[in-house]
């Protein structure tokens, strides 16, 4: 009689032949898990790779031709100069579109990463290579999906906060007639123009304000800006300046011929500068001043200042809200600023109402959100308390440029685009984007310049400004600037690091009454004395 057949465990040799057959790549079986692992590694860094060495030529060459052709496309847009990555940069639906495709990129990684283990480790794994595999696997995807969902995140942001501050309208040539200048369709983007000037306006409509009042125009500047060589220039009016002229055949001249004023006395407070954004459009018919034209109040101060400047009207507004201005500097961690007096927060010097804390005097103070926008705002029983808030404030507009570089930004992008969102709003169209962030950087690279219109400059007189010395004084305070800005260009690679943006080391104060101001030297410490 013959013994039955004992079941084995090892495989027959049939089987055996059929695994080599069926697994080219895994003759070695159980003993080369280390391989497996090696060239797992492999085809994260090389996708593709790994599929390829395991056998499945066709999968890898696909995969390896595909992050071949990735490689070269991002390699051809990070080469073709900073204007073809600033027009993708600022493009919503580019970066919509990004954003899925490093989501799709991130996916199909992971899925390639997997089906590369699966082919190269042995035919029957033990329990511990399943495990440490399986470990593999996971810190590999989680080192190549991370930063690919960070990026889509960053883009999604990126488009919200371009589609939700920036509009769009300008795609409409009908648009040029209003608020902005010209399309961006030809080779310069600023269609001939030597200089671009944005008015600034520091609003206040914070939660402590009666709403009804709307908006108030609690800073105004004028920001004049060389589109070639990015020399700047701030151009401060108060903001109880009375009488701001309108241009002759206009609308607004027709209903204030004299300026903005009320005929009897250049200190109502209904008719100063602050007054114009509430205070004038409740006037005019629906679309006086144009179809497209959505801030009327922004829009009447645009030509006001403008034409009270000898600028013409501005070609763009940008409302900063001062509420929102203390996120927006924390979200950039905060600004650095030289303190010259003690600087109150708070207080009611109407009513003699004494601040509970004060910014004390020092060089290089690292200020948050709530103390920058004291630093701006204090006027308690401040000397000139319009006039020295004009001048603080200019010092932060130069303290968040400064501050603003790009390792900074990437740092804290999330924040700042949220903060952005809430702090400001703009007539800029997002087609204009790509320039701006260009005219951007060459303002960066020089010294911001700036002229505050108050006593002893020009005959300054708010109740009464003489505005055809204000025009001339404006136009040589511009060629100042450009011819500074000429000069560093020259002398930059001489001694790059020649003007910083603020000093700890005490300075004399370098300007006189009526002359341009450099604000790495206005802005630098010199402490006033009692």
């Amino acid at each position: 009689m013959s013994e039955p057949k004992r079941a084995s465990s090892e495989p027959s040799d049939e089987s055996a032949v059929a695994d080599t057959v069926e697994h080219p790549r895994r003759v070695a079986g159980h003993g080369r898990f280390r391989w497996a692992v090696l060239w797992t590694t492999l085809g994260t860094l090389i996708p593709g790779l790994g599929l390829w060495h395991a056998g499945r030529k066709v999968a890898g060459s696909i995969v390896m031709g595909l992050f071949a052709a990735l490689i070269i496309t991002v390699g051809y847009l990070a080469t073709g100069g900073r204007d073809r990555v600033n027009t993708l940069a600022t493009n919503v639906d580019v970066l919509n579109g990004v954003a899925i495709g490093m989501i799709a990129l991130a996916v199909l990684w992971v899925v390639v990463i997997a089906t590369t283990h699966l082919a190269l480790r042995p035919v029957r794994p033990t329990g511990l290579q399943r495990g440490l595999g399986g470990a593999l696997v996971l810190v590999l995807s989680l080192a190549v999906a991370t930063p690919l969902a960070v990026g889509a995140e960053y883009s999604h942001t990126a488009a919200v906060t371009l589609g939700s501050i920036f509009d769009d309208d300008s795609t409409d040539p009908a648009a040029s007639t209003s608020t902005t200048p010209g399309s961006t369709a030809t080779a310069d983007p600023w269609n001939g123009k030597d200089r671009i000037n944005v008015l600034v306006i520091g609003g206040d409509s914070g939660t402590n304000r009666d709403p009804s009042l709307g908006l108030r125009a609690d800073a105004v500047m004028m920001a004049s800006i060389d589109t070639r060589s990015g020399a700047a220039t701030l151009f401060s009016l108060p903001r109880q300046t009375s009488r701001i002229p309108f241009p002759k055949g206009s609308v607004l001249h027709d209903l204030y011929p004299n300026g903005f004023y009320d005929g009897v006395s250049g200190n109502n407070a209904e008719y100063f500068l602050n007054a114009m954004y509430n205070n004038v459009p409740p006037r005019l018919a629906k679309g006086a001043l144009g179809a497209n034209v959505k801030n009327v109040g922004a829009e009447v101060m645009k030509i006001g200042v403008g034409e009270a400047l000898g600028l013409g009207k501005a070609d763009y507004y940008v409302i900063i809200n001062m509420d929102g201005f203390k996120s927006f500097i924390n979200a950039l961690g905060g600004i650095t600023l030289n303190v010259n007096y003690r600087i109150p927060m708070g207080g009611k010097t109407s009513e003699n109402i004494p601040p509970k804390e004060w910014i004390e005097p020092g060089p290089n103070q690292h200020m948050n959100g709530r103390y920058a926008l004291w630093y701006a705002r204090g006027r308690y029983h401040v000397k000139g308390s319009d006039y020295s808030r004009m001048e603080r404030q200019r010092c932060v507009i130069n303290a968040v440029v400064q501050q603003a570089k790009p390792e900074v930004v990437l740092a804290n992008f999330e924040k700042i685009a949220s903060a952005s969102t809430k702090t400001i709003s703009t007539d800029i169209p997002r087609s204009k984007l790509p320039a701006l962030i260009d005219l951007a950087m060459k303002v960066k690279g020089t010294n911001l310049h700036s002229v505050v219109f108050q006593p002893g400059v020009v005959g300054w007189v708010s109740a009464n400004p003489p505005w055809a010395a204000v025009q001339r004084r404006v136009q040589q305070a511009l060629k100042e600037a450009d011819k500074a800005g000429s000069n560093k260009t020259a002398t930059a690679s001489a001694s790059p690091s020649a003007t910083e943006s603020t000093s700890a080391k005490p300075t004399k104060k370098s300007t006189t009454a009526g002359k341009t101001d450099d604000l790495s030297d206005s802005c630098a410490y010199h402490p006033v004395k009692d």
